[in-house]
């Protein structure tokens, strides 16, 4: 064969390469909306008819592979809830309403709990959704009464709800906690009780103060002195080290300061949200893919575990956020990168597998040794957000 014939050939390989790579990075470009409507139709459908008890709530799975259910105590308890309202408003199916329903109304009791911060997780998930959906005025009761227990938590001192109550913490104060803080912003506006507002904005305002790196990364407790108001020490507690970044703060801070903006108005708000996308993009931008190791700085990386929870979250903020901003292009195309990579078989659990559950490969908590490489509910529930806000792109303020 000559040199001519050859180098022919090697031009008709390469052509047929980047064919491929183009389709295959077609295919990726957006994210598959009814394969996973698909999945979680089947899913669903199994796991209400293997646990049609509505008071218990899928979480995670145990280390021997069965289902980790839980009470509605749990901080987790409201995202199952939640995940059939999406259900419902991606489908339009009544069946997903009726049961979005019943796994709301068994979580009420909880508007009492003052013993936690995450009653956004347990009840803004399911009450404003059923609120909003059904506009029945006992679900908007609800959630001023959880409201007001969220708010008993609030320590004028330290200018901010405390998160746990367990030792060896002072007064912890997690980036997890700025989620919860739209239950309030939202009872601020329906009922005009102003200081809904007021505990909100001076919670957001210590953590803006206090928990960021130079380099926009997040410290995931802050420890205060609960009677001075000053603040002891800056750690972890889920992450790899006090000095790391753990993914999942980072995504709780870059979604929690995109609705504090539009919440508030506050540029600030905007600014830090922004800084802190920047740093987990400049992160995953590193990988063979847009989903994070559950710390950006674990010694052991790559042969570490994914936090697709991470992710879910991540995409989610980062399309709300990319409305407002200058940059809204790059913030659409990363959300859309990495809600394609969820949607792949990589990813995405095939059905009647993953204990019902939508997406593999998160991590719950990974020092304590649990939920290492699983399932998570959370994750599921960002994951049907972030789709729900990718379908209504060219109207999101009206689906926020």
């Amino acid at each position: 064969m000559n040199l001519k014939k050859l180098n022919r050939i090697a031009g008709y390989v390469c052509m047929l390469l980047f064919c491929l790579s183009v389709g295959v990075k077609a295919q990726v470009t957006k994210p598959d909306i009814n394969k996973v409507l698909h999945v979680a139709e089947e899913q669903y459908k199994s796991y209400l008819k293997l646990y049609p008890n509505a008071a218990l709530y899928p979480r995670s799975v145990n280390k021997d592979g069965s289902i980790r259910l839980v009470k509605s105590k749990d901080w987790t308890s409201g995202f199952f809830g939640g995940n059939l309202w999406y259900m419902f408003y991606l489908t339009r199916k009544g069946k997903w309403k009726n049961e979005a329903i019943r796994h709301t109304e068994t979580l009420e009791n909880e508007k009492y709990n003052k013993t936690t911060h995450d009653l956004g997780f347990v009840l803004y998930n399911t009450f404003y959704k059923a609120y909003h959906t059904t506009h029945k005025n006992s679900y908007k009761e609800v959630l001023l009464e959880a409201s007001r227990s969220l708010s008993s938590r609030y320590n004028p001192k330290v200018g901010a709800i405390r998160s746990w109550d367990f030792k060896p913490f002072k007064y912890p104060v997690i980036v997890d906690n700025l989620m919860n803080l739209e239950m309030l912003l939202w009872a601020s506006k329906v009922s005009g009780d102003s200081s809904f507002y007021h505990i909100a904005v001076s919670h957001a305002d210590v953590d803006l103060k206090y928990r960021f790196r130079p380099d926009h990364s997040t410290y995931h407790v802050l420890d205060f002195n609960p009677a001075s108001g000053e603040l002891i020490k800056k750690q972890t507690f889920q992450g790899y080290a006090d000095s790391s970044c753990w993914a999942r703060g980072q995504a709780w801070a870059i979604y929690a300061y995109t609705f504090l903006y539009r919440e508030t108005r506050d540029s600030k708000y905007l600014v830090q949200a922004e800084k802190a996308a920047d740093y987990f993009l400049s992160q995953t931008d590193l990988s063979h893919d847009p989903i994070p190791f559950w710390d950006f700085n674990d010694l052991e990386i790559p042969n570490v575990s994914k936090d697709a929870s991470a992710a879910a979250v991540v995409a989610s903020g980062l399309l709300e956020l990319s409305t407002y901003v200058v940059a809204q292009k790059r913030y659409y195309e990363k959300a859309q990168a990495i809600l394609s990579a969820l949607c792949t078989d990589e990813y995405l659990a095939r059905a009647g597998t993953n204990q019902y559950f939508l997406l593999k490969h998160s991590t719950g908590h990974r020092p304590h040794h649990d939920e290492i490489d699983v399932p998570l509910i959370y994750a599921d529930y960002y994951f049907l957000e972030a789709l729900y806000r990718y379908q209504h792109y060219k109207n999101l303020k009206d689906v926020l």
